[in-house]
């Protein structure tokens, strides 16, 4: 089983930054989402028999933490740097109106959740879809019971995408939550509110 979650808020998601592969803390809403989602994990599996990989990025780390305290898993947190968000180059760490701003039309034609991966110097679809699809590999390669991804928004979709063998337009539409997780098992995805 796995449990796939979304870092907390952060000062970036306040402030309506995209982020990328650049970081900023987790906000105290933040701090609490990881708390909460960590404390419904706690309800859900046996700490002793569970284990969380977390992408290398602060953020991710950042609940990591939180969320494996307010569980009780002890085993040791497993940061693989294939969990990362899309890498957006130059457009990390801007608000949209300074993309347009200095990109102008860089993003028209592509759907909201499309223009991510077309960035001047960012990485493409494929190739972070590979690197995630790397990544779910060797969690559901673990012997745990129980395996809690902590990743990202754009992440998430994809590898929800990748586990469910979703459309690509399909798994990028889907919702990305900081108060929920997804459980995926058996190629399904059910998402599990924290409120």
């Amino acid at each position: 089983m796995i449990y796939l979650v979304r870092h907390g808020q952060t000062e970036f998601n306040a402030q309506g930054r995209f982020q990328g592969q650049v970081d900023s803390p987790l906000t105290a809403r933040g701090k609490d989402q990881a708390r909460q989602i960590g404390g419904m994990l706690r309800r859900l599996i046996e700490p002793d028999h569970a284990i969380v990989f977390a992408s290398p990025l602060g953020r991710t780390k950042q609940t990591a933490h939180i969320l494996a305290e307010a569980a009780g898993i002890r085993q040791e947190i497993v940061f693989d740097p294939g969990l990362m968000e899309i890498g957006m180059g130059c457009w990390e760490g801007l608000t949209n109106s300074e993309i347009e701003a200095n990109w102008p039309d860089a993003r028209s034609g592509f759907s909201r959740n499309e223009w991510y991966f077309h960035s001047p110097d960012g990485e493409r679809y494929e190739a972070f879809s590979d690197r995630l699809e790397g990544a779910l590999h060797r969690v559901t390669s673990h012997s745990c019971t129980s395996r809690i991804i902590v990743s990202h928004g754009v992440a998430s979709r994809v590898l929800r995408g990748l586990y469910a063998n979703l459309p690509r337009d399909e798994a990028l539409s889907l919702e990305t939550p900081q108060d929920a997780m997804f459980q995926l098992t058996e190629g399904q995805i059910n998402r599990i509110a924290c409120d």
